[in-house]
């Protein structure tokens, strides 16, 4: 392992990862993050799984609350963004060739918290498009006691007709040699969502304080930031997640977590999933957005005691 940069706000007092780069199966080098629990009493360890264009520093006041809690928290930047190895010329595009390169990815988290011999029960804590990569995971055996869920990709927010065409067109700008480019509507290369979308007009929060603090994150370290999708992750993300849900459930004790203004990923296919997975449960939060982990006080503490009772019971 090789030390890497685990970047913090001038004014954030909380306790930073150690962070270091390794290596995945097929030469991708990838940047992982590691925070300790705190104190001597030791709970276990949450592997956090973050969602598409983000990066292991926006997860640092999460991380801090989990090891408040005596948890040992592993989070990586997923190859192509953060400060992984980006995938094609262009950094700028969310881009991936093969969606099951993801898993290449996971065994590396694997890989590092058995070498690191972190703290057992394992947990798993997945975001959005790594909810999906996670779903995966625990498909393919991921060895965690239980897994909890904040608005997982297990379907992309797109009218039932526009899957078809969105995979047509996406598999055909890859006949053309387009499939790196950014698909229009998606956010253009060199944008970054959180600097070019008001506040008022967001789908992440409604946390004012939160969505400040990923403005100047964005501001202040623009290379850990991506642009728009790819027409390559379209249509690896749309065919990934129509293959899941095809298969049945793990069996593993599950919490999932939905906003009831969820706007980007498919809420349909989560309570879907919910009602055919056994020992799963539904936490329906009432005026959250995406982002229920940075949301307003009350519905990030909604299901933050969820999660960690969980934890606890699992």
């Amino acid at each position: 392992m090789q030390q890497a940069p685990f970047h913090q706000l001038p004014d954030d007092g909380l306790a930073p990862a150690s962070a270091f780069f390794v290596t995945a199966d097929d030469g991708r080098r990838l940047r992982i993050a590691l925070w300790q629990p705190r104190g001597k009493h030791t709970s276990g360890t949450v592997l956090l799984f973050p969602g598409r264009t983000e990066y292991v520093e926006k997860y640092a006041p999460i991380a801090h609350r989990l090891t408040d809690e005596g948890y040992a928290v592993l989070a990586i930047d997923w190859r192509g963004q953060g400060m992984s190895d980006r995938l094609q010329d262009d950094p700028r595009p969310g881009h991936i060739t093969e969606f099951s390169d993801y898993q290449r990815d996971v065994e590396q988290m694997v890989a590092v918290a058995g070498q690191h011999e972190l703290p057992r029960p394992w947990h798993l804590l997945a975001h959005s498009m790594g909810g999906c990569i996670a779903l995966a995971a625990l498909m393919n055996g991921l060895p965690v006691k239980s897994a909890a869920f904040s608005a997982p990709m297990w379907g992309i927010s797109l009218r039932p007709f526009q899957h078809g065409a969105a995979r047509g067109i996406a598999s055909l700008a890859g006949r053309i040699g387009r499939g790196g480019n950014v698909v229009p509507g998606s956010g253009g290369a060199s944008d970054t969502y959180v600097l070019d979308e008001s506040f008022n007009d967001n789908l992440l929060t409604g946390n004012v304080d939160e969505w400040a603090r990923l403005v100047r994150e964005a501001a202040n370290w623009p290379q850990l930031t991506i642009g728009g999708a790819s027409f390559d992750w379209v249509g690896q993300a749309l065919n990934e997640c129509s293959r899941l849900s095809r298969l049945a459930s793990p069996d593993i004790p599950m919490l999932v977590a939905l906003g009831s203004e969820e706007k980007v990923v498919a809420a349909q296919a989560i309570r879907d999933r919910a009602k055919r997975w056994p020992n799963g449960r539904l936490l329906e939060i009432a005026g959250a957005r995406h982002e229920i982990m940075i949301e307003t006080t009350d519905r990030r503490n909604q299901f933050m005691a969820a999660m960690l009772a969980h934890f606890r019971a699992s």
